[in-house]
């Protein structure tokens, strides 16, 4: 199983896979890049929900994943800005026992831009 998160993946072979199996090849890429990574599982569950999302045609997500690749992000880097959004939202889940609101989802990555994630992520 080869994934390569520079390249759209075939919704149909990456929706035909259990979450594991997608988990793994994000995992599997990540290691051969030699990305450094906190928790390579945790990024990896991150960037799996992110291309099921693109895969499913979640409107919001694909919309956001176009609009950060012509505000010049690779692909890659682009699934990182999208899911920066989802791991706030789950972070709010978390630790105050929120729901998950769709509408706010959405209308924060609609709110998204390259230079908004460019910045947060040299602040980290």
């Amino acid at each position: 199983m080869h994934y390569d998160p520079n390249k759209p993946v075939d919704p149909t072979w990456w929706l035909d896979l259990d979450e594991a199996e997608q988990q793994l090849a994000v995992e599997q890429f990540h290691k051969r890049a030699h990305v450094r990574l906190p928790s390579r599982r945790v990024h990896a569950i991150i960037h799996a929900a992110i291309e099921t999302q693109v895969a499913e045609r979640h409107a919001a997500a694909s919309r956001a994943l176009d609009r950060m690749l012509v505000e010049g992000l690779d692909r890659h880097d682009a699934i990182h800005a999208v899911g920066s959004v989802m791991a706030r939202h789950m972070f709010d889940i978390l630790k105050h026992g929120q729901s998950f609101d769709e509408e706010a989802y959405a209308k924060d990555l609609d709110a998204l831009s390259a230079e908004q994630w460019r910045a947060e992520s040299k602040a980290e």
